[in-house]
């Protein structure tokens, strides 16, 4: 994607802009926009507005998980349709933008409003462009990274863009046109993602309750969630396929902490047919050796007891002597194997088990009793290997076809900014 360059350029005099077009000017943020400081008057049922790092600025109503609900607005600050909201503590993140609403704002943000012809929405571009928030993070003041705090004085002095009014506008039309093409695109992309996730759920609630025999006889399973299964398997309660389930430790488990030692799995570790090392903490050998009663070895089962009730994975040979934190254990099954017992425990047709109680309420807490009764539809022990090796290719190609469609989707992000930056600092003609 090419495009004209403008006919001559000058040097702007500022480092992080360089050339500009002849007919552009370069003014202080002060000379284009000033401070206000209008608050809100008593019992006022103005909108409520925040601005965020990924979204710009949202009434909060429309947001409420994103932060909690003010008890009342009386002094904040008056916002106008057109002002720029400014998160001191995160602008160099993004945290700046536009309002495109009427209303009122913490007074721990500054509110700008301009006082020079301008179309916002061209300094609404350049305030969220990467070019331009590496210069406001220069601007921030504070001890560390994360208490930088970006205040009007400083900001005021940055020199910007100031092209012609009709140029501001070209700008803007363009890149709304330009930067919606391409999050139409990676719309279209994150869709293709959930396909591909929907496809690969199908394949392997279908392999773990039907297997890969599409002509194989059917017989009734007795169980209404899980259907027809071929007639040669079995149909069993995961308490008759491992020979004991206990639990993590539950009993103020942080106690044990230590710096270096053995590692000790929680939650969130685990994840669907796989565990994560990252945020592992550690006990001592000796707690470990106390503990024994919670050690994993490699071919047990380890699953999720809350947050994410039954999400599964089998203890590979890295994890084999190591201890877990409030995690159902199912020790290594005798007869079956361990990875496709896992794999069933993740499927659709398992998780509507310990999702939904007995009273079809949602289970927010999977026990060592609904782990013992949790019904699983099981195949000899080399059909089970069978059914692990495709679904295994099937989880392989699908994660490499997503990986794939996820760097198309990086590589349109940064067009998207790369154009952006290109068209509101005049490095191309609008």
């Amino acid at each position: 994607m090419s495009f004209p360059r403008y006919e001559r350029y000058k040097d702007s005099g500022v480092e992080w802009l360089g050339q500009i077009p002849e007919h552009w000017e370069t003014l202080r943020t002060k000379n284009i926009f000033r401070l206000i400081t209008e608050a809100a008057p008593k019992n006022n049922d103005e909108e409520l507005l925040s601005v965020y790092s990924d979204i710009g600025v949202k009434p909060r109503r429309e947001l409420e998980e994103r932060g909690n609900k003010a008890s009342t607005t009386d002094g904040y600050w008056i916002v106008k349709k057109g002002d720029v909201i400014v998160n001191k503590l995160l602008a160099w993140m993004g945290a700046i933008g536009i309002s495109d609403y009427d209303g009122v704002t913490s007074p721990a943000y500054d509110v700008l409003r301009a006082y020079k012809p301008i179309d916002s929405k061209y300094y609404h571009y350049l305030f969220r462009s990467p070019i331009c928030l590496s210069k406001l993070k220069q601007h921030s003041r504070g001890i560390m990274e994360m208490r930088l705090r970006l205040y009007f004085d400083e900001f005021g002095r940055i020199r910007l863009p100031y092209p012609p009014f009709e140029i501001q506008k070209r700008i803007v039309e363009f890149l709304d046109r330009k930067c919606g093409e391409i999050e139409d695109a990676i719309a279209h992309k994150k869709r293709l993602i959930e396909l591909l996730e929907e496809q690969k759920t199908i394949l392997i609630n279908q392999a773990v309750t039907k297997g890969l025999d599409p002509n194989a006889p059917m017989k009734d399973s007795g169980i209404e969630w899980i259907g027809e299964i071929p007639t040669h398997w079995e149909v069993k309660k995961l308490k008759r396929i491992s020979p004991c389930i206990t639990v993590g430790i539950v009993i103020t488990p942080s106690k044990y902490y230590v710096e270096e030692g053995v590692i000790c799995l929680r939650s969130l570790n685990i994840k669907p047919n796989k565990i994560l090392v990252k945020d592992s903490v550690y006990i001592s050998e000796r707690s470990n050796k106390y503990l024994s009663k919670s050690k994993i070895f490699a071919g047990d089962i380890v699953c999720v007891r809350t947050g994410q009730p039954g999400v599964s994975a089998v203890v590979d040979r890295r994890f084999d002597g190591a201890n877990c934190i409030d995690l159902i254990i199912i020790r290594k099954p005798k007869n079956d194997l361990p990875k496709f017992v896992s794999l069933a425990m993740n499927s659709e047709v398992c998780r509507s088990q310990y999702l939904t109680g007995a009273s079809g309420a949602i289970q927010q807490h999977f026990n060592i009793e609904m782990a013992q009764n949790l019904v699983i539809a099981i195949p000899p022990l080399p059909e089970q290997i069978k059914i692990y090796n495709h679904i295994s290719k099937i989880q392989k190609n699908t994660m490499d076809l997503m990986n794939f469609i996820k760097r198309e989707i990086d590589l349109m992000n940064e067009l998207k900014q790369i154009l952006i930056a290109e068209a509101v600092t005049g490095k191309i003609k609008i």
